[in-house]
């Protein structure tokens, strides 16, 4: 009995080296192997890195790359972005062609909290010429509750545009704050009011408007003018079927090169040999239709502005599905029965 007893104990004790062994053995393959495994994955980083920094040499002509291969992924995904962002620019200048209104525009049951106006008129001001604009309150635009009746029952919502004193705060700023407050008839754009911006002015006064109202044409018109509002009220109904239209008293012209002149276009090359303006309305007076409000306020930031106000807005159009429309009565410089202005 002793002797199998022993003899089991020795058995036992022989196989727990061995079976030692083994498990040594596999953990040093298992841990070989690991190490192989993690020393491609490195090698294969290591030769993409080096595959990136040499196309970006190649690319930008450099020794040595000043960009590292981390900034050169950041700059791809901001390219990507970049164009997601302009798709969806794209499609809201469509949906906006189709009739969009944003949810301010909406009520609680999805329809129009508004009818949606006939028309918003800026009127083009400038500092130092409060008696053009009390004239104009007096003749055709009405004030407090009778612009308001203006609104209402006429759908046409008439306001002066002015921007800021270079000195913000100066005087001048003061004199319009005290204005507006007195009337509440003005459009205060943030940009500095000065004779040379008189384009971009323009180009910011249809951005602010039909961010601001929901209307079916925005116009322009400079406070040197008499408005018929009945008149004007009769020609925009008789174009509400058109949805892309630009209506004024249409005319072309000389471009001037010289810079002594007083007509000067710094752009007077782009032109062309034959010197002369394509066709626009002219500045006194003009009107665009809804789409064409939302295109400028869109492409705010692409649009040209030329030395003249009334040339920098008939470019924005060139090239667009635009109907132009040479309207007689919009020539202020001759007075008509049922003229829509006369200059003053």
């Amino acid at each position: 009995m002793r002797s199998r007893g022993s003899s089991n104990r020795l058995s036992n004790s022989g196989g727990s080296p061995f079976r030692s062994r083994i498990s040594a053995l596999l953990l040093a393959m298992f841990a070989t192997m690991a190490t192989v495994y993690v020393a491609g994955r490195m090698w294969q980083e290591a030769e993409s890195r080096v595959y990136l920094i040499k196309e970006l040499d190649r690319r930008t002509g450099q020794g040595h790359s000043s960009v590292s291969v981390s900034e050169t992924l950041k700059i791809v995904t901001c390219k990507e972005q970049l164009k997601k962002l302009s798709a969806i620019q794209m499609d809201l200048a469509a949906a906006k062609q189709e009739g969009y209104v944003s949810k301010e525009h909406l009520g609680n049951d999805g329809t129009r909290s508004k009818k949606r106006l006939l028309g918003v008129i800026g009127i083009i001001t400038t500092f130092g010429r409060k008696k053009n604009r009390d004239a104009i309150r007096k003749a055709w635009m009405q004030s407090g509750a009778a612009l308001r009746k203006l609104e209402e029952e006429k759908g046409i919502v008439v306001r002066f545009v002015i921007g800021r004193s270079a000195n913000r705060g100066d005087s001048l700023d003061r004199e319009i704050n005290d204005e507006h407050s007195q009337t509440n008839d003005f459009i205060i754009l943030d940009d500095v009011e000065a004779p040379e911006e008189r384009s971009k002015k323009i180009k910011l006064f249809f951005v602010r408007a039909v961010e601001s109202w929901d209307a079916e044409f925005y116009v322009k018109v400079n406070d040197d003018v008499y408005v018929n509002i009945d008149a004007l009220g009769a020609k925009l109904s008789a174009h509400l079927d058109t949805p892309r239209i630009y209506l004024g008293c249409m005319k072309s012209g000389e471009v001037f090169s010289d810079p002594t002149h007083k007509w000067h276009e710094p752009d007077w090359w782009k032109f062309g040999d034959g010197k002369s303006y394509f066709r626009h309305a002219s500045g006194e007076i003009f009107a665009i239709s809804r789409a064409l409000a939302q295109f400028i306020s869109i492409n705010k930031s692409l649009l040209q502005v030329y030395a003249h106000d009334d040339v920098s807005a008939g470019s924005w159009f060139i090239g667009l599905d635009v109907q132009h429309v040479h309207e007689g009565k919009f020539c202020c410089n001759t007075w008509s029965t049922g003229s829509v202005c006369a200059a003053v």
